[in-house]
């Protein structure tokens, strides 16, 4: 077959003119037989057969054309396709999918046949964003998809594959895939359509775009912030069932990642749990695929914004125990200060959570950080008013002289009437009464210490020498010897004595509930996690 240079090489035999010499020699032969009329005609027949060389050089291009030789062939070229040249990308893909080649693209691959295999793989170019008050995550992906349909395949073209313009996604079937827990997603534009259309010679089909989601996630926040969390992605069929289409996953590399993905709050675990969450509705059954991704937190944050500073100040509380009792100011201010304190950590921490029913381990700690400094303020209370239980002493002593006092009085005014009444039965009452009300004085007047039980104010009340009243009965146990500057000093050390016991017994309680609290979340529920998972 004659290549176009071939043809070339012909055109100076018949398409270049003549030299100056062939024209010179024709003008004197033409001169020396101008007088033969014979010659003459033999003449004018020669040049009549004499075309103009531009005349030839277009008849020969124009035939050159009409044998298919119009432009240049490579040898591979000529061995793939001998007797004819391939064809020009426009009029090959015009006829692969054009309005004359008879593809439908509202008709899927084998239609009435075996259903369509999808398979799809993602390459997550980033993954951040997880809020726990909307339990949802955001991810920018690289979703592929390849499947093959029968109608694309071609052999009329010499490449293997072909990456066509986005705006051809148009004119050929796609899997109606969707995100089946998707809150919101976008295309990306800038600065084209993100978007990858290949076609191979055997028919497959590679459809790659980009694109930004926003996930749900539910949380379970009890581990909070030693929690981990697993967050899926689903891929379903939106109107084919499982009868016309089938998702899977690719079987090297379904799920990548970028080598420089870093997470604020999260560690995105190597492991990924690859399946199929297959959905059955009334409409049929559609293909689905999952992926889980677990995500462990890093509470490097909440150990600097909400652990410690609760710590510093459940020990703040505990410098009261160090203050002097009569310094009530001082100590007053330092544990409201220091429970307000408390309650807005505790407020802050659950700012940036969800509203949930249930407990959480954030809220544990917080909760047993304020009863800590909540105690250490009822600690002073109690300090406070067992040191000031000595005034009460002295109060309750003046009250019973005066009692004393007024008991005097009557019995000088009994014994002038004495004679009166000498064998009157009610005096026999009232002697006995005023007998008793003599023990009680006798009590009272050798100021006995007083241990704390209770206080009774009232006066003599029964008669006969049966029990005293409540105040002589609660003097009655003390024993006898010691003076009123004696018992202050007795009171003052047992509110001392208060304060050193809560020296030891609050730090100790506190340490003894933080080894409880980091081994439980730390240890035991971080290993249920991870065999649940």
């Amino acid at each position: 077959m004659k290549s176009w240079s071939q043809c070339n090489s012909m055109l100076p035999l018949s398409g270049h003119p003549p030299d100056r010499s062939d024209r010179k020699r024709t003008a004197s032969e033409h001169h020396l037989l101008a007088g033969s009329p014979q010659d003459s005609d033999v003449e004018q027949g020669k040049q009549k057969m004499k075309l103009a060389p531009f005349t030839r050089t277009l008849l020969f291009s124009l035939a050159c054309s009409l044998l298919g030789l119009s432009g240049p062939v490579s040898g591979a070229d000529q061995m793939k396709y001998p007797g004819r040249r391939p064809p020009s990308p426009s009029d090959f893909l015009d006829k692969l999918m054009g309005r004359t080649s008879g593809y439908d693209a509202r008709i899927r691959p084998n239609f009435k046949g075996p259903p369509v295999n999808v398979t799809c793989n993602i390459f997550i170019n980033s993954f951040g964003s997880i809020t726990e008050t909307t339990m949802d995550y955001r991810l920018n992906v690289f979703l592929r998809q390849q499947w093959n349909d029968p109608r694309l395949a071609y052999k009329e073209y010499p490449d293997d594959s072909l990456d066509l313009d986005p705006s051809m996604l148009d004119s050929i079937w796609k899997p109606d895939l969707f995100f089946a827990n998707e809150k919101g997603a976008n295309f990306h534009e800038v600065t084209t359509d993100n978007k990858l259309l290949r076609i191979f010679q055997n028919g497959n089909v590679l459809y790659s775009i980009r694109l930004t989601l926003i996930l749900s996630c539910p949380m379970d926040l009890k581990n909070f912030p030693m929690d981990i969390q697993t967050c899926t992605m689903q891929l379903e069929s939106f109107g084919y069932t499982m009868n016309d289409l089938i998702f899977q996953w690719l079987d090297e590399g379904p799920v990548q990642v970028t080598d420089d993905l870093v997470l604020p709050q999260f560690v995105l675990k190597e492991e990924k749990d690859l399946g199929y969450c297959t959905k059955y509705y009334n409409t049929g059954k559609f293909t689905c695929i999952e992926v889980k991704f677990h995500l462990e937190r890093q509470m490097g944050y909440y150990l600097i914004q909400m652990y410690i500073p609760s710590l510093l100040t459940v020990i703040l509380s505990w410098v009261s125990f160090w203050i002097n009792m009569d310094a009530a100011p001082a100590r007053v201010g330092l544990g409201i200060t220091t429970v307000l304190t408390m309650t807005t950590q505790s407020s802050g921490s659950r700012a940036s959570l969800p509203k949930v029913s249930y407990v959480k381990a954030i809220d544990i700690w917080m909760a047993v950080c304020l009863l800590f400094v909540f105690a250490a303020l009822l600690e002073y209370a109690a300090v406070n008013f067992v040191s000031r239980q000595h005034k009460e002493f002295f109060r309750l002593r003046r009250k019973l002289k005066e009692e004393q006092r007024l008991r005097e009085v009557a019995n000088s005014k009994a014994k002038s009437n004495n004679g009166l009444q000498g064998n009157n039965p009610s005096n026999k009452g009232c002697q006995k009464h005023c007998n008793a009300c003599a023990r009680e004085e006798q009590l009272a007047q050798e100021n006995q210490p007083f241990y704390l039980n209770a206080f009774g104010t009232e006066p003599c009340m029964i008669g006969g020498d049966g029990p005293l009243s409540e105040t002589a009965a609660m003097y009655a146990a003390l024993p006898p010897g010691h003076s009123l500057f004696e018992i202050r000093r007795r009171f003052i050390e047992r509110a001392k004595r208060i304060d050193t016991i809560s020296r030891a017994v609050f730090p100790l309680s506190f340490l003894l509930f933080n080894v409880l609290y980091w081994f439980t979340y730390k240890v035991l529920r971080h290993e249920d996690v991870h065999a649940s998972g």
